[in-house]
């Protein structure tokens, strides 16, 4: 069960942290001259930048937070407490996202809640719960406390 959950944080570590290069980088793509064209950051998640602010705005909120998710989950991969950790964080803030796209829903004449982004969340807050609570509750990987044979081992 070990790997799966350091699998799963190895996903969500170049995920979370390419979802963030790519909204830090989305504004200034154009300047770069790229030899390959990169689908629009601000189209894939709705957006649209009316000043100045907003692109530091995408940038620190989705550019900086995704960036610094990701290199949680892959320092989770070689410590069990931050792992414990980035996992409960996965679960708060993915569990808060879906929250509010569903309490948004329940104002009249607005969108549904129901779309990939919300079963992408769902999804990660189930798996983020269900690891933690292995991590926090059942994995205890313990040295033998039996001291009597340490001299003939």
């Amino acid at each position: 069960m070990i790997w799966i959950i350091r699998l799963f944080l190895m996903t969500y570590a170049v995920l979370y942290f390419g979802i963030g290069a790519w909204a830090i980088i989305d504004p200034v793509k154009d300047a770069l001259e790229l030899s390959y064209e990169i689908p629009s950051f601000m189209d894939a998640v709705g957006l649209k930048v009316s000043g100045v602010i907003g692109y530091s705005e995408v940038a620190g909120l989705y550019g900086g937070i995704n960036m610094i998710i990701g290199l949680l989950c892959l320092l989770g991969l070689f410590s069990r407490g931050i792992a414990t950790y980035v996992l409960s964080l996965l679960a708060f803030l993915t569990f808060s996202i879906a929250l509010g796209r569903y309490l948004f829903a329940l104002i009249p004449s607005t969108p549904t809640f129901y779309n990939t982004f919300f079963i992408f969340e769902v999804v990660t807050f189930v798996l983020s719960l269900s690891f933690f609570l292995y991590m926090k509750f059942l994995y205890n990987p313990r040295k033998s406390g039996n001291v009597e044979n340490v001299a003939t081992d």
